[in-house]
């Protein structure tokens, strides 16, 4: 069995407000649909007749290319990283829409390409290679359209599981900017080319809307919105603490914080100006409420650029991009909630046991007892606000036991009646959802965010 160590108070019955559930994450694949639909109606309106196979190859060639399009344009404002997007949905399911979309969008443009090709070569009575070399090499806008179909399948490729394996998340991160390009390139080919764009003001002048509409959004939130923050914020290191084997808090201090307007549960992309860091930016969760004048989050030791946060030095200059993610209060729906850690996933739930009213359980799972990072600032919170704190650890082994419906049940009575936000380590997060799932915990309020995108 796990060794348990429990703290529990009598619960003093903190008022609980249920938040209202913002409309925006079920709209947001609604609008994506609605706008997918607008447009097979621009083909629609502009077809006035299929006839032959050339026809049909052609017609599914300009329908594949439309959808290319406009899929290209949804995957930019996914990762635009707006707000009101990013704090509802939350950034980990944009992640996944992102990269879910990317593939579409690759397959729909090669899918336009070959039949285009196909499609007119069987029009003019020519092979599909000379086809081809008149496309690329007379057709208006149509060499750099080439560009961006090569730019956009060879990101796609870069960013498949096993290629990824092979690099680090930073190198690919940097060759994905590679998408901008691609998309500028193909955009004029689009309008010089497009069939249901040549002489269509209104199709021309809405595409453009919808271009510079998604470039607007890219620009200022990736872009304008960090640099002006930087320079408004002014974070520093202040000093960097050990918690626990290989974690390490990092305090920070700034101007101007209550503006960031971090809530709990929320993480930030924290970019330090150090040698060998600053050309990276990676993700931390705030382990405390945010204050005005200072700020922290504390870090568990899993590569280079997490060990390098034990040596800074109080006065390194730091970027924040953010607050992101919808890991906050606004998720819950039930007076109850149990809050899940693994090992340094405790840090956003911790400032959510701080924080959230009502009903809340703590269960931190880690290997040792050593491991329990943060458990002195967790007891005092029990202890205030008197709730139930679970410590299990799964060492030595003769005490270890797997994750699982019984075992979570025995710890949180009624669980099936809990909202659970869930943070922890990959396996630990499949084994978690699976066995609150079996507990009969309904998948709408099992609540967990991912940093691996």
């Amino acid at each position: 069995m796990t060794t348990t160590f429990t703290t529990t108070y009598a619960s003093r019955g903190m008022r609980h407000r249920r938040p209202r559930r913002s409309a925006v994450r079920f709209l947001a694949p609604s609008a994506i649909w609605a706008g997918a639909a607008g447009v097979l109606a621009l083909w629609w309106a502009d077809t006035t007749s299929v006839v032959g196979a050339a026809g049909w190859l052609t017609g599914a060639g300009r329908i594949t290319g439309l959808l290319a399009g406009y899929a290209c344009a949804v995957l930019l404002a996914l990762m635009a990283r707006v707000p009101l997007l990013d704090h509802t949905i939350g950034t980990d399911r944009l992640a996944r829409w992102h990269a879910l979309g990317g593939r579409c969008a690759v397959s729909l443009a090669l899918a336009h390409t070959l039949l285009i090709i196909w499609g007119y070569s069987l029009t003019s009575h020519t092979d599909v290679l000379g086809q081809t070399s008149v496309l690329v090499l007379h057709y208006p806008d149509l060499l750099k359209g080439t560009a961006g179909f090569l730019l956009l399948v060879a990101t796609g490729v870069l960013s498949a599981r096993a290629a990824r394996r092979r690099m680090s998340y930073e190198t690919w991160h940097y060759l994905h900017f590679a998408t901008y390009l691609a998309v500028f390139l193909a955009f004029g080919h689009q309008l010089s080319n497009g069939a249901d764009f040549v002489g269509n003001r209104l199709a021309q002048v809405a595409w453009y809307a919808l271009y510079l509409g998604v470039a607007a959004l890219v620009a200022w939130y990736r872009f304008a919105v960090p640099v002006r923050r930087g320079l408004r914020h002014r974070l520093r290191v202040a000093a960097v603490h050990p918690e626990a084997p290989g974690v390490v808090s990092v305090h920070l201090t700034g101007e101007h914080l209550d503006e960031l307007g971090g809530e709990p549960g929320q993480f930030l992309r924290w970019r330090f100006l150090a040698r060998g860091m600053w050309w990276t930016a990676n993700p931390y969760s705030l382990s405390a409420p945010a204050h005005p004048r200072h700020l922290r989050i504390t870090v568990k030791t899993a590569g280079g650029h997490s060990a390098a946060l034990a040596h800074l030095a109080p006065g390194t200059r730091v970027w924040a991009e953010g607050p992101y993610g919808g890991l906050t209060a606004n998720r819950r729906t039930a007076p109850k909630v149990l809050l899940l850690a693994g090992g340094v996933g405790i840090t956003p739930l911790r400032t959510l046991f701080e924080t959230l009213p009502g009903q809340i359980t703590l269960v931190h799972r880690a290997r040792r007892p050593e491991d329990l990072a943060l458990r002195g600032e967790i007891d005092a919170i029990a202890a205030r606000r008197r709730a139930a704190v679970h410590y299990v650890v799964d060492e030595p082994a003769e005490y270890s036991s797997p994750l699982t419906a019984q075992g979570l049940s025995a710890l949180v009575p009624d669980l099936a009646a809990h909202d659970v936000y869930l943070c922890g380590p990959p396996g630990m997060t499949r084994a978690a959802i699976q066995a609150l799932r079996d507990a009969g915990v309904p998948a709408r309020r099992i609540h967990h965010e991912s940093f691996a995108f």
